[in-house]
């Protein structure tokens, strides 16, 4: 009998441990993300993590447009991470997305540390120093 009401707690405490984790007072793993249905083709077919960051930069842009990269896109015009993904808004209100995330490693690369970094409850102020001091060796800043 002893037996089956350790194994009882064991079942009530492992099935208890999801609620309890969502309690834990850290940010969590849920970031918003804007939905893939709404992403250009493109951007639907392409890997995982590129599909993410754009999903991600497009629905956190106060975030995205204190992010700098690092790729060389500064001479392309690109002012941030942001415009990496987003090259503005046409007169309808709708975006217009910048394929040039699609082929670059370092812009989704900063967009991964970004999600990552904030999942773990970092400011935007300790991501921006982060993302400067890892990507700084591969050329200049798009921000001042």
């Amino acid at each position: 009998m002893r037996r089956y009401h350790l194994l009882f707690l064991l079942i009530v405490a492992l099935a208890a441990l999801p609620v309890l984790s969502g309690c834990s007072g850290q940010s969590g793993s849920q970031l918003e993300m804007a939905p893939l249905e709404q992403m250009p083709a493109e951007v639907r077919s392409a890997p995982a993590v590129v599909a993410e960051a754009y999903r991600f930069a497009v629905a956190n842009p106060d975030v995205m447009k204190q992010i700098p990269c690092y790729c060389g896109c500064g001479a392309m015009g690109h002012s941030s991470n942001y415009a990496c993904y987003v090259a503005g808004v046409d007169d309808d209100g709708q975006l217009i997305f910048d394929p040039h995330a699609l082929g670059c490693g370092i812009c989704v690369d900063i967009t991964q540390d970004v999600i990552r970094l904030q999942r773990q409850g970092r400011s935007v102020v300790e991501i921006r120093a982060f993302i400067d001091q890892t990507y700084s060796q591969y050329g200049p800043s798009n921000m001042p």
